[in-house]
């Protein structure tokens, strides 16, 4: 083996019993035989669909694919396999085996036959049922890799993995649609590419797999655009009842739930115990859950749900629903972030996006992550001065490395947007300077009304204190006056109820 390769196998008992112990449907891509590839030491038990013949990318199997090998390849050392791992495992995969690959990619292939032959081989040694690639296959390459593992071997990619996670957490009808027509766009160049000429075009009673594909596409990107995103008039409601929208964004595990057990005025957060300062240490749950509310847990699962949750929050007097958005994850395809939009519709139609960017990563990945973030930002319509971004798990860094994550983060930011907030979410560590961040970017009016000393009077004081930030209430014989800060349209509501008056 070259130096510019490294391989690593590793066993995990104890995940294995647990995976074995929660039975987890998949909808893996399954390749066709191979009798050139080598014998799998016990026979897959895989059942096969009526259409497998037409349909040989788009069979799924009824029995879990569990036993899988992580594959990935990169230009430089070290090749870090650690999201895509967590990734495999969200999708309740036992992690058998790793080979990894530096070097520059092969076209045909993406690792060069002879790494192919060894990837097929450790398949066949581990008997694992599946490849995980942690890259985007082209078709070509997909079909390549899988016509040379054993028999029944499920070879899937990232952006398929990613898109069973999806499947996974898509609890709305509309996000169900996004998820059947992102895997069906992703399915058809592989359904080309593997099936032969004659069978593309021939017209069978059962239909052509192309045709259906592409029929079922058109129909669902139709009832896509028919349904219509309930969010979008809650958010109307809420701003007319004087609520600020703010939404946490960021990498899964960068803390963005428990940010929002922080700042939400209904729940509570236990921060749990640290044996020791770790490189790169997840935001974990309390053992404690008594207090959390079941829509707005704190899990460390990549894409736990597609939907989003939001609890209401005070900050300087102003009413706020702060909402936990699905996190980021790396090297995700744009066609696929705009498949799931309105998941990150929240973050286009908030008055402040809260972007928190775990600070003990790793410089380079800090560094990416946090530039990758501002580029789906940007790509959803958000205006630099409308992000705060928050550093987080500062506690578990030096002071000069801290520095340095601030300094990086300014030079990476957008000049309008506000300075980065270092903070740790698990101590609670700077969270007033991030709400003061967080008001400083709200949009308000400053208003002053003088009103009658009356019952009327009292109802409107009432309502300013409810749905803006109430500076000043000054009572001088029967005159009332009123000083008050909030959104615009809130104040406008006030001041027309005051000419009433």
């Amino acid at each position: 083996m070259s130096n510019t390769e490294q391989v690593r196998v590793r066993e995990d008992a104890t995940l294995r019993n647990r995976n074995a112990a929660k039975p987890h449907s998949e909808h893996p891509a399954v390749t066709t035989s191979r009798a050139a590839a080598p014998a799998r030491t016990a026979a897959s038990t895989d059942s096969v669909p009526t259409h497998a013949a037409e349909h040989p990318l788009m069979v799924q199997s009824n029995t879990p694919t569990r036993r899988t090998v992580i594959a990935k390849r990169s230009a430089t050392a070290p090749v870090d396999t650690d999201e895509i791992t967590e990734l495999a495992r969200a999708t309740g995969r036992e992690i058998v085996a790793e080979r990894t690959q530096v070097g520059p990619e092969d076209p045909g292939t993406h690792f060069g036959a002879g790494k192919v032959t060894e990837l097929a081989r450790t398949v066949a040694d581990r008997n694992a049922e599946c490849v995980v690639v942690d890259g985007d296959l082209t078709p070509r390459q997909h079909h390549a890799i899988a016509s040379s593992m054993p028999d029944e071997t499920a070879v899937i990619d990232r952006y398929r993995l990613v898109l069973e996670r999806f499947e996974d957490g898509a609890g709305t009808r509309r996000a169900q649609l996004q998820v059947e027509l992102a895997t069906l766009r992703y399915e058809l160049p592989r359904v080309i590419e593997a099936a032969d000429e004659g069978l593309l075009n021939r017209q069978t009673e059962t239909g052509s797999p192309v045709y259906d594909i592409r029929d079922r596409i058109d129909r669902l990107e139709r009832e896509l655009s028919a349904c219509q995103d309930p969010a979008a008039e809650f958010r109307k409601r809420r701003r007319e009842a004087g609520f600020d929208l703010v939404t946490i964004a960021g990498y899964t595990n960068a803390g963005k739930s428990t940010l929002l057990h922080r700042l939400a005025d209904d729940l509570s957060y236990s921060p749990p115990e640290r044996s020791r300062p770790t490189d790169r240490s997840p935001e974990t749950p309390a053992t404690d859950r008594s207090d959390d509310d079941p829509t707005a847990t704190i899990a460390d699962r990549l894409f736990e749900t597609l939907e989003t949750t939001t609890r209401r929050a005070t900050i300087g007097g102003r009413p706020i629903l702060a909402t936990d958005t699905v996190g980021f994850v790396d090297d995700l395809p744009h066609e696929l972030v705009e498949s799931f939009s309105a998941t990150l519709s929240e973050a286009a139609a908030a008055d402040v996006v809260v972007l928190v960017v775990d600070a003990s990563d790793p410089p380079a990945r800090f560094r990416e992550r946090l530039t990758v973030s501002l580029d789906v930002l940007d790509a959803q319509g958000v205006d630099d001065d409308r992000i705060v971004t928050a550093l987080n798990k500062v506690d578990l860094l030096g002071v000069r490395e801290r520095a340095h994550r601030c300094s990086v983060a300014r030079s990476i930011l957008p000049v309008s947007a506000s300075d980065p907030v270092p903070i740790s979410v698990r101590t609670g560590r700077h969270l007033k300077p991030l709400r003061t961040a967080i008001l400083d970017r709200l949009p308000a009016e400053r208003a002053v009304f003088q009103l009658p000393n009356c019952d009327d009077a009292m109802s409107l004081v009432s309502r300013a204190y409810d749905r803006t930030s109430v500076d000043a209430v000054d009572y001088d014989g029967d005159t009332v006056t009123l000083v008050c800060r909030g959104r615009p349209s809130v104040i406008e509501q006030l001041r027309a109820t005051a000419e009433e008056l």
